[in-house]
């Protein structure tokens, strides 16, 4: 007979009964009890990458931890029911909550299932320990809107195929002094009034080690913190705008990568806000003088067998990247639009493709040029070929980010997908333009039977009415460029 405390936490034996934990993971666990004691902890975060990339969780004591450790903790379905702001998209109380599945009428709570192997002891917290987690519902079915989820279901077809994916995260960001929080009830809205900042430092020199400097008090706490987390951090540097930083990372393998970019923006909000900073990821802040900042996504696939590069050309001929790379390519060429959704998730980042931006703005690959949608990096018998999606915001879900482009990539390497020839001026080229809007994206997404069938029709219909509630919204809200060019001529 269970203990009574053994009934507080999730459901009694839920991950043995339903199987959840892979080998790998039961071995994790069982290390896992020493080193928390250990590490005097006293609190474990237990933590769960929603679908637009944002961290939610429960803090538990570690006694219950313990107990979660076998029993999965409760954690509410409503959640997936919210939109950036937190508003509803659809009816959770209807037949079916709105999105067609009996399980989740009513918002009724799931299980989160800890990973054991993603535990870390959070350097900037005291006594406490980070873990992620995986949705799953009281039947011990995974729930189909888990996007952590989602990505592992595509990179196993992808080890079906023979290969595996290696990303490598180049992230642009601002750090900004918080000057004031924006904390009165009048300001506590629906989202609630942004927090007032200043810079902290001037911009437009871009990479010099005299930026940087000024900023060093926050990048060395940054830094000391990102390793202790076991993070594959490789560089610091300066970017273009005042404050504008950008943090690079060694490649990785599959989950690995994601996961890493999931804590690596938690961790750095955090970090940032407990030593008067505010750090944020959106594209486009609209404050004078900033530019956007974009996520670029770095990117292989290496042979399951001999781990070999698969993108570096080892073929008797000139060309930058072998012939899957090439294929490669062309399926994230031709699904450039629906891809969108996963890869620019927000109304903001739209307003970064600009032509002479640094940023692409129409669907073209090149060599070596910023200017590109995807930057071929390498060369003939290059082992670090790989190519870059510039594309992407630093504020996309990293989960469904590198899902969609494994599966628009792997559409094109089993059709064979001619890119066509490599740019000589991308901005000049005849290609059609990135989408203008997340409305066209979203469109897009909806029509796309590739995504349909690699993501499924319930997922993608998801994603689809949740961002059509996000576009609601903005579409009813009067904006200040609105109130400026009508209120007063007419």
């Amino acid at each position: 007979m269970a203990r009574l405390e053994d009934l507080s936490v999730g459901k009694v034996g839920f991950i043995e009964q339903h199987g959840l934990w892979s080998h790998d993971q039961q071995e994790a666990a069982q290390r896992l009890r020493a080193r928390i004691e250990e590490l005097d902890l006293r609190m474990i975060r237990v933590a769960w990458g929603d679908q637009h990339g944002i961290v939610r969780g429960k803090t538990l004591t570690v006694h219950d931890f313990f107990h979660a450790m076998r029993n999965g903790i409760d954690f509410q379905t409503a959640t997936l029911f919210m939109d950036t702001a937190n508003n509803l998209f659809t009816g959770m109380f209807s037949a079916g909550g709105g999105l067609g599945m009996d399980e989740l009428a009513g918002g009724p709570d799931s299980i989160l299932v800890p990973d054991p192997r993603t535990f870390r002891a959070l350097p900037w917290v005291p006594h406490t320990g980070w873990v992620l987690a995986d949705m799953y519902f009281q039947s011990g079915e995974p729930v189909p809107f888990d996007t952590r989820n989602v990505l592992r279901q595509v990179l196993t077809g992808l080890a079906d195929d023979g290969y595996e994916y290696v990303g490598g995260l180049e992230v642009e960001f601002y750090i900004t002094r918080l000057e004031d929080p924006m904390l009165r009830p009048e300001q506590s809205g629906w989202p609630p009034d942004p927090p007032q900042v200043s810079t902290i430092a001037h911009g437009f020199q871009y990479l010099t080690e005299s930026r940087n400097d000024e900023i060093d008090d926050i990048l060395q706490v940054l830094h000391e913190n990102l390793m202790a987390l076991d993070l594959p951090l490789r560089s610091m540097e300066d970017e273009w705008g005042p404050g504008q930083c950008e943090f690079t990372f060694d490649p990785v393998v599959g989950l690995d990568a994601a996961d890493t970019m999931l804590l690596f923006r938690t961790a750095t909000k955090q970090i940032c806000r407990r030593r008067g900073y505010h750090a944020t990821f959106m594209t486009r802040p609209a404050l004078p003088n900033f530019f956007s900042s974009g996520w670029h996504l770095h990117q292989s696939l290496r042979t399951t067998d001999g781990h070999d590069n698969a993108f570096t050309n080892r073929e008797d001929n000139e060309a930058p990247i072998s012939t899957t790379g090439r294929h490669f390519v062309g399926g994230l060429l031709e699904h450039a639009h629906p891809s969108s959704v996963f890869t620019t998730p927000t109304i903001n980042g739209y307003k970064r493709f600009r032509p002479y931006s640094f940023a692409p703005d129409r669907v073209t690959w090149a060599l070596e040029d910023r200017a590109a949608f995807i930057r071929v990096i390498g060369g003939p018998g290059d082992d670090t070929t790989h190519v870059e999606n510039r594309a992407g915001e630093p504020c996309a879900n990293p989960y469904l980010y590198m899902a969609s482009q494994i599966v628009a990539g792997m559409d094109g390497v089993r059709n064979e997908t001619d890119p066509g020839p490599l740019e000589d001026v991308p901005y000049e080229s005849e290609r059609p333009r990135l989408p203008a809007s997340l409305m066209d994206s979203v469109d897009a997404l909806n029509g796309s039977k590739l995504f349909r069938d690699g993501l499924g029709d319930r997922f993608v219909d998801y994603i689809v009415g949740l961002k059509q509630g996000e576009i609601r919204r903005f579409l009813e809200h009067v904006t200040d460029w609105e109130q400026r060019e009508y209120f007063e001529i007419f």
